[in-house]
């Protein structure tokens, strides 16, 4: 998984007017948890662009005054009515620990049933997975070159040994459901090549 480094400053006071004034600044004030303390600091508003307004799914490299700090985004707060960033929570992490994190579903190839006038309701973009660092991916990618109207994708069959699932077997990731403009002659012939099989 890509990374993003963040530069940050130690924060010596935590209270809620040293961090008033740090967000007058332009900083963020922030915090890593999941060592053996919390690591309390700050960095500049745009530093989190990348990590923070992107579908794409990064591991931050947190340089603390020179120290570095693996993480993950654990939680961001944004303000109800700027949508400026209030509050950045993240998890240190370990080479030997499980972590969960939301990945984005990719889908790949050509679902027949569209062609034939289906449509395709991508319910689940994102899937929790627990793996240990190393084996955190990108994406997942989803096949959906075999998708009939009425076929469903479960997450059982994105299945993958370097990753665990945390969602229940049946969860839909993608389905291809009848749309209005899909003639009832492709559907019968779709019933007659499923009955074939």
């Amino acid at each position: 998984m890509k990374s993003i480094t963040i530069k940050g400053s130690k924060r010596e006071s935590v209270g809620k007017v040293a961090t008033k004034a740090l967000r007058n600044a332009g900083m963020v004030p922030c915090v890593i948890y999941g060592g053996d303390k919390p690591i309390h600091f700050s960095a500049e508003e745009k530093a989190f662009k990348n990590l923070v307004y992107t579908p794409n799914v990064y591991t931050a490299s947190i340089d603390v005054d020179g120290q570095k700090v693996p993480a993950i985004l654990q939680d961001i707060q944004f303000h109800p009515v700027t949508d400026k960033i209030l509050h950045v929570d993240f998890y240190q992490l370990f080479d030997d620990k499980e972590v969960t994190m939301n990945i984005p579903v990719k889908l790949t190839g050509t679902s027949p049933g569209v062609l034939n006038g289906g449509s395709l309701r991508f319910t689940n973009r994102k899937l929790k997975i627990k793996a240990v660092p190393a084996n955190l991916p990108d994406f997942v990618t989803a096949d959906i070159s075999k998708l009939k109207i009425g076929n469903k994708l479960f997450v059982t069959s994105l299945k993958n040994d370097d990753y665990t699932f945390m969602h229940p077997d049946n969860t839909v990731v993608v389905q291809v459901r009848t749309s209005r403009n899909a003639t009832a002659e492709v559907e019968e012939e779709e019933a007659t090549e499923a009955a074939a099989e």
